[in-house]
Protein backbone atom coordinates (compact mmCIF):
# COMPACT_ATOMS: atom_id res chain seq x y z
CA UNK A 1 0.00 0.00 0.00
CA UNK A 2 3.00 2.40 0.25
CA UNK A 3 3.73 2.40 -3.12
CA UNK A 4 -0.20 3.88 -3.65
CA UNK A 5 1.17 7.24 -2.56
CA UNK A 6 3.84 7.31 -5.30
CA UNK A 7 1.56 8.48 -8.31
CA UNK A 8 2.20 11.51 -9.88
CA UNK A 9 -1.05 13.15 -9.26
CA UNK A 10 -0.37 13.22 -5.52
CA UNK A 11 3.06 13.70 -5.55
CA UNK A 12 3.32 11.85 -2.07
CA UNK A 13 0.36 14.28 -0.86
CA UNK A 14 -2.29 12.54 0.97
CA UNK A 15 -4.93 15.25 -0.04
CA UNK A 16 -6.40 15.40 -2.83
CA UNK A 17 -4.66 19.08 -3.95
CA UNK A 18 -2.48 21.95 -2.33
CA UNK A 19 -3.90 23.80 0.16
CA UNK A 20 -3.88 27.86 -1.19
CA UNK A 21 -1.36 28.60 0.76
CA UNK A 22 0.98 26.30 -0.84
CA UNK A 23 0.14 26.28 -4.24
CA UNK A 24 0.30 30.14 -4.57
CA UNK A 25 3.98 30.38 -5.48
CA UNK A 26 3.10 29.02 -8.49
CA UNK A 27 0.91 31.60 -10.05
CA UNK A 28 2.70 34.46 -11.90
CA UNK A 29 2.55 38.12 -10.04
CA UNK A 30 1.28 39.85 -13.10
CA UNK A 31 -1.79 38.00 -13.10
CA UNK A 32 -3.12 39.24 -10.01
CA UNK A 33 -5.51 42.15 -8.98
CA UNK A 34 -3.67 44.94 -7.07
CA UNK A 35 -6.84 46.82 -7.30
CA UNK A 36 -10.43 46.18 -6.35
CA UNK A 37 -12.81 45.98 -9.63
CA UNK A 38 -16.28 46.93 -9.31
CA UNK A 39 -19.62 46.37 -12.28
CA UNK A 40 -21.28 49.00 -13.35
CA UNK A 41 -23.54 48.35 -16.46
CA UNK A 42 -22.41 45.59 -17.23
CA UNK A 43 -18.36 46.32 -17.19
CA UNK A 44 -15.71 46.00 -14.41
CA UNK A 45 -13.97 49.00 -13.75
CA UNK A 46 -11.81 49.62 -11.30
CA UNK A 47 -12.67 51.22 -7.89
CA UNK A 48 -10.89 52.67 -4.40
CA UNK A 49 -11.03 49.77 -1.93
CA UNK A 50 -13.82 51.94 0.39
CA UNK A 51 -16.02 51.74 -2.45
CA UNK A 52 -15.68 47.94 -3.07
CA UNK A 53 -16.34 46.76 0.54
CA UNK A 54 -19.56 49.68 0.55
CA UNK A 55 -21.07 48.00 -2.34
CA UNK A 56 -20.11 44.06 -0.84
CA UNK A 57 -21.81 45.48 2.86
CA UNK A 58 -24.67 47.02 0.51
CA UNK A 59 -25.50 43.59 -0.96
CA UNK A 60 -24.68 41.39 1.65
CA UNK A 61 -27.30 43.75 3.80
CA UNK A 62 -29.85 43.79 0.74
CA UNK A 63 -30.12 39.68 1.14
CA UNK A 64 -29.77 39.45 4.55
CA UNK A 65 -32.75 41.84 4.80
CA UNK A 66 -34.75 39.68 1.81
CA UNK A 67 -34.32 36.82 4.23
CA UNK A 68 -34.92 38.26 7.16
CA UNK A 69 -38.39 39.40 6.17
CA UNK A 70 -38.94 36.43 3.96
CA UNK A 71 -39.30 37.69 0.39
CA UNK A 72 -36.57 35.95 -0.82
CA UNK A 73 -35.27 33.38 1.16
CA UNK A 74 -32.94 31.88 -0.88
CA UNK A 75 -31.19 35.58 -1.45
CA UNK A 76 -27.66 34.43 0.19
CA UNK A 77 -25.72 31.18 -0.19
CA UNK A 78 -22.18 29.91 0.83
CA UNK A 79 -20.02 27.36 -0.63
CA UNK A 80 -17.66 26.34 1.48
CA UNK A 81 -14.07 24.28 0.52
CA UNK A 82 -12.87 20.86 2.08
CA UNK A 83 -9.42 21.69 1.35
CA UNK A 84 -10.43 24.36 4.23
CA UNK A 85 -9.13 23.36 8.05
CA UNK A 86 -11.84 22.75 10.22
CA UNK A 87 -12.23 25.78 11.83
CA UNK A 88 -12.70 27.98 8.24
CA UNK A 89 -15.43 25.83 7.75
CA UNK A 90 -16.75 25.77 10.79
CA UNK A 91 -16.76 29.58 10.34
CA UNK A 92 -18.23 29.62 7.22
CA UNK A 93 -21.29 28.15 8.37
CA UNK A 94 -21.34 30.46 11.52
CA UNK A 95 -21.06 33.62 9.29
CA UNK A 96 -24.06 31.64 6.95
CA UNK A 97 -26.23 30.76 9.75
CA UNK A 98 -25.99 33.38 12.37
CA UNK A 99 -25.36 36.78 10.14
CA UNK A 100 -27.06 35.45 6.84
CA UNK A 101 -29.60 33.69 8.87
CA UNK A 102 -29.89 30.71 5.88
CA UNK A 103 -28.83 27.81 6.11
CA UNK A 104 -27.66 27.14 2.52
CA UNK A 105 -24.20 26.32 2.58
CA UNK A 106 -22.89 23.50 0.96
CA UNK A 107 -19.07 22.00 0.68
CA UNK A 108 -17.22 20.27 -2.17
CA UNK A 109 -16.22 17.21 0.12
CA UNK A 110 -19.39 14.84 -1.30
CA UNK A 111 -17.96 14.86 -4.24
Amino acid sequence: MVESFRYAVRLGSTVRLDLPVMSGHRRPRRSRLTVPLVRDGGELREASWDEALDRAAAGLGAARAAIADGTMPNAFGMFSCSKATNEVNYHAQKFARAVMGSNNIDSCNRT
